[in-house]
């Protein structure tokens, strides 16, 4: 009787040699590139575009609003994409359409062209973001997955942290067509050789989409019919997506709201210190994140964000509002970590990557409103004060619901 094959020696996912750690180093890059340029440079855009054209804010918040809904539909088969096409070629593509948006930005003249750039940038949001990198992980770890997507993530603070001083400097310096041009050369020199040279081939198995049950992945349309049946799924997806609401559009008019109160170049500090609270807030959490209620943690968080808002509402002095924006930001980077986190905590491993999108798109499709309807409200109102209580009501409503648990739904047999 022939001996049966040895057994397959288990990954080491804490080896610093393991190759799923040059996956997190190129994911990081994406992320500091995706939220530098389409997430945090939406700010520099609303205003920028009001300075050049005086376009009124609800008419650019509103294309904001179209990028995002766009993304949104599409982050929701980012998993399909990368098995009919690869993971290199998927990144590849993604670095490709945000290269081309930003160079379409550069030559934005007409509300036309500024709806058609932000067409081409939510392709590349969809395929260099949340739903992209936490896919790409998925592939390569199991055991260390959320401390991956933690550190991975941390890039998309430092897009707000270099990128937007940084973008607002060099407007001052060379003019906003020229800036968005050199981000463009940034985005290829910097991201093509990185995804080229750093992704390996993920481990067969986690590439497969078994894990340690050794059981197949589910059918991806199974999951998500089980998921909307589910209401931890909904005390997931409900909550972030109220948050990251608030989130997005207070971001997105900060600068504007800020700017007439401390000036451009203090508003872009304010920025800036925001999204290092961010990076702050992400890591001080991580350390203990997976031995504490994951749910109590982001309902405190949301608490917290609310109270900056009203600090920075009702105290609009240098002191407050940067002190506001702090606060405000330990929320920011852990508000599109949580969710994966819980995601794989309470749900079956096989599904985590179609849940992650899933839930990556809902939040999606309701922040992808917040700008628009905050450049309304702060249209119909003559300021900003009044639009952002919306958001305070949001953050506190947000806290209680994700403190609502239920039962995960059972695995879906293939």
């Amino acid at each position: 009787m022939m001996d049966s094959l040895p057994a397959k020696p288990p990954i080491d996912e804490s080896s610093m040699r393991y190759p799923g750690w040059r996956a997190v180093i190129v994911c990081f890059l994406l992320a500091t590139f995706a939220w530098g340029f389409a997430f945090y440079g939406q700010a520099v855009y609303v205003a920028e575009f009001q300075r050049l054209y005086g376009w009124p804010a609800s008419l650019v918040a509103t294309a904001t609003s179209a990028f995002y809904l766009g993304g949104a539909l599409l982050v929701v088969f980012v998993s399909d994409a990368i098995r009919a096409i690869g993971l290199k070629p998927f990144l590849l593509c993604g670095v490709g359409f945000m290269a081309a948006a930003s160079l379409a930005i550069s030559y934005v003249s007409s509300p036309f062209q500024l709806y058609a750039a932000y067409a081409l940038l939510s392709f590349g949001w969809a395929g260099m973001s949340i739903g992209a990198i936490t896919n790409t992980l998925g592939m390569y770890f199991s055991s260390r997955r959320g401390l991956a997507i933690s550190l991975a993530l941390n890039g998309a603070s430092i897009g707000g942290v270099i990128g937007v001083p940084l973008m607002v400097i060099a407007i001052q310096s060379y003019g906003f067509q020229a800036t968005m041009q050199i981000g463009t050369i940034l985005v290829l020199t910097v991201m093509v050789p990185a995804i080229l040279l750093g992704m390996g081939h993920p481990p067969a198995d986690l590439q497969a989409g078994t894990v340690a049950s050794g059981q197949p992945q589910q059918s991806s349309t199974a999951v998500r019919a089980a998921a909307f049946r589910s209401l931890p799924f909904w005390t997931i997806s409900v909550p972030f997506a109220l948050v990251l609401f608030s989130q997005v559009s207070f971001i997105v008019h900060q600068i504007s709201y800020m700017d007439p109160l401390i000036g451009r170049e203090r508003a872009a500090l304010a920025v800036g210190l925001m999204t290092l609270a961010a990076v702050v807030g992400r890591v001080g959490l991580g350390f203990f994140i997976d031995r504490i209620d994951q749910r109590k943690a982001s309902s405190a968080l949301f608490v917290s964000q609310g109270l900056a808002l009203v600090l920075m509402i009702n105290v609009p002095t240098e002191i407050a509002l940067i002190a506001g924006s702090f606060v405000f930001g330990l929320t920011v980077g852990n508000a599109i970590t949580l969710p994966a986190l819980i995601i794989q905590r309470e749900f079956d491993p096989r599904s985590f990557g179609i849940l992650v999108s899933l839930v990556t798109a809902i939040n999606q499709v309701t922040y992808a409103f917040g700008p628009g309807l905050i450049g309304i409200l702060r249209d119909l109102s003559g300021n900003y004060g009044t639009a952002f209580y919306l958001n305070v009501v949001l953050e506190f409503a947000a806290a209680a619901i994700v403190l609502i648990r239920g039962r995960a739904p059972e695995p879906v047999k293939p």
